[in-house]
């Protein structure tokens, strides 16, 4: 099996000197880039499965560099940063980041949201898949019908739910942001009407009875569906 590549982009020399062999004996092939130019033209080049991300590069803002990268590559991005804050991570997860990570980061934890977003890109159903399957959860996509394990009768959703359940389910493990959601089922004009997924999630909830489990806040920043 060929190992995936990792890109990352920080202007910390010492980043790179404590990543570049952690995630080599992890059996991974590593990228290096100290500028946004670098990463970019190496994200362009090499094609990476993952690039972490720091957000304070010296050339260009690391959120401009993420609208960059969507605009051509497919690769996960973990952002990696010591801007803290609630409004940062909302922005970097609405610009398409996967996951973000708060620096001083452990090392353990980077690892493991790295073979998080990896099984994600080879295991995550198709986006036209016939059937999606999270946990206890089946949802057959052409005829609109959830159904839970063990129960015969299937679950009675408005179109507003099944429509937050499947962009939920389409992206299983992943946080998709208030204002994504809302973009999505209600309209770019109701990105900010935060109060209507509250009630349409809590009625998800109960709909989904001990299933609701799967389906987590992440306070202030949005939802998440998954095991």
């Amino acid at each position: 099996m060929t190992a995936s590549r990792i890109l990352v982009i920080d202007d910390e020399p010492q980043i790179h000197r404590f990543l570049t062999p952690a995630l080599e004996a992890a059996g991974y092939v590593t990228l290096r880039a100290d500028t946004a130019a670098d990463g970019l033209r190496l994200a362009a080049s090499q094609n990476p499965s993952v690039v972490v991300l720091d957000l304070g590069l010296p050339d260009l803002d690391g959120q401009v560099v993420l609208e960059r990268l969507r605009g051509f590559s497919r690769a996960s991005v973990i952002v990696l940063s010591a801007r803290g804050g609630e409004q940062s991570k909302v922005l970097a997860l609405d610009g398409g980041a996967e996951d973000y990570i708060d620096k001083p980061f452990a090392l353990a934890e980077l690892l493991a949201r790295i073979r998080v977003v990896l099984r994600r890109t080879t295991t995550a159903p198709n986006t036209e898949a016939d059937e999606i399957r999270v946990g206890p959860v089946t949802i057959d996509v052409p005829s609109r019908l959830v159904r839970l394990k063990d129960e015969a009768t299937p679950l009675q959703l408005t179109r507003r739910e099944w429509d937050l359940l499947i962009m939920l389910a389409r992206n299983p493990g992943r946080v998709i942001t208030q204002r994504q959601l809302l973009s999505a089922v209600w309209g770019p004009a109701h990105a900010g009407d935060a109060q209507y997924l509250r009630v349409y999630i809590g009625h998800l909830r109960q709909k989904l009875g001990p299933a609701a489990r799967l389906l987590r806040t992440e306070p202030g920043i949005g939802y998440c569906f998954g095991e």
